[in-house]
């Protein structure tokens, strides 16, 4: 962070962060982020076509994909998706696909309350 802005801000200086810094996001399901309850469709992922280049995991904003290391398979995550559709634009081998989300039984995934 800039000098100014620790400054102006009264950063303390062990709180700091060097400009360009990365900053690790919490490890973990988050109860906070369910997001499941937003899509109107979900990718459904075709285990014979995909090459496992973890293309879907790198880009997902919500952490919804994730390599089973006993199956070495990749495993989604239905509460966090929210079907922004990039897993599916980003993955080389056109492994996933967009399904309606009433084709599944139990439909949307639901939050226990409304935010």
């Amino acid at each position: 962070m800039s000098k100014m802005y620790c400054e102006k801000f009264r950063i303390p200086k062990h709180l700091e962060i060097a400009d360009g810094a990365v900053i690790p996001a919490p490890v973990g399901e988050q109860p906070a982020m369910k997001t499941g309850n937003w899509r109107t469709e979900r990718p459904v992922i075709d285990h014979e076509k995909c090459t496992t280049c973890l293309n879907c995991f790198v880009y997902c904003p919500d952490s919804s994909w994730h390599l089973d290391e006993k199956s070495e398979k990749m495993v989604w995550n239905p509460i966090y998706c929210k079907g922004c559709r990039i897993c599916v634009e980003v993955c080389p081998a056109d492994a996933l696909r967009l399904e309606n989300e009433l084709n599944f039984k139990g439909g949307v995934a639901r939050l226990d309350k409304p935010y």
